[in-house]
C-alpha cells in the first residue's frame, strides 16, 4: 500500500524504530535530502545512459557509475534511519580512485567554473550541490546526537560531492566543450 494514513499528523517512522518522529526533525530532513540526491541521480543516470570515459584504458559508463552511487546512498540512508549498515572504507577508496584518475585527465583547477557546459555536466553539478546539502544535514543530525553515523559514512558523503564535480568536469571534457570561468566583472 502506498499510503497508511499514519503520517497525516506530521510524523513518520524510521528503520527499525517503534517511535514516530516529526517530519520536520533533523533526521527526517537528512533522510529527505538524501532521497532528493538519490532521486536526482536517477535523472542523471537516465540522461547519461550511453556516455563513457576512459580510465587507464578501461571504459567507464557514466550511467553504471551513477547507479553504483545510488546503491551506496541507500546504505547511507539506511544508516541515518537507524540500521547497522554502513559505508565501507573500500567504497571510499573506490571513489577517491575514480576522482584521482579523472584529475589526471583534466587540466588542474585554477578557478571556479560556471555550471552548464553540457547537459550532463550541469546535471552532475546540480547533483553535487544536493550532495553537499545532504552532507550538511547528516552532520547536523549527528552533531545534535539524533543519529549515529560512522566516520566512513561522513567521509563518503564528503567525497561524493568531489566525485560528482569530477564527473561534471569529465563529462564536458568528453564532449569537447570548454568549461567557462566566471570573469567577476
Amino acid at each position: 500500500m502506498l499510503y497508511t494514513r499514519k503520517g497525516d499528523g506530521g510524523t513518520t517512522k524510521t528503520f527499525g524504530c517503534d517511535q514516530r518522529i516529526s517530519k520536520s526533525s533533523v533526521v527526517a530532513e537528512a533522510l529527505g535530502v538524501l532521497d532528493e540526491v538519490n532521486s536526482f541521480l536517477g535523472v542523471v543516470r537516465a540522461k547519461s545512459n550511453k556516455k563513457v570515459f576512459k580510465i587507464e584504458n578501461k571504459e567507464v559508463n557514466f550511467s553504471e557509475l551513477t547507479l553504483e552511487i545510488q546503491k551506496n546512498l541507500f546504505i547511507v540512508q539506511a544508516e541515518v534511519a537507524g540500521s547497522t549498515l554502513s559505508i565501507t572504507k573500500e567504497k571510499i577508496k573506490e571513489v577517491e580512485g575514480i576522482v584521482d584518475e579523472i584529475e589526471k585527465i583534466l587540466p588542474p583547477i585554477k578557478s571556479f567554473f560556471i555550471s552548464g557546459a553540457t547537459e550532463t555536466s550541469a546535471l552532475f553539478d546540480f547533483a553535487r550541490t544536493l550532495a553537499r546539502r545532504a552532507e550538511r544535514r547528516v552532520v547536523e543530525a549527528k552533531e545534535e546526537k539524533k543519529v549515529a553515523v560512522s566516520d566512513e559514512t561522513l567521509s563518503y558523503l564528503n567525497r561524493l560531492s568531489s566525485l560528482l564535480y569530477a564527473l561534471a568536469r569529465i563529462s564536458s571534457h568528453v564532449d569537447g566543450v570548454e568549461e567557462i570561468k566566471p570573469d567577476y566583472k
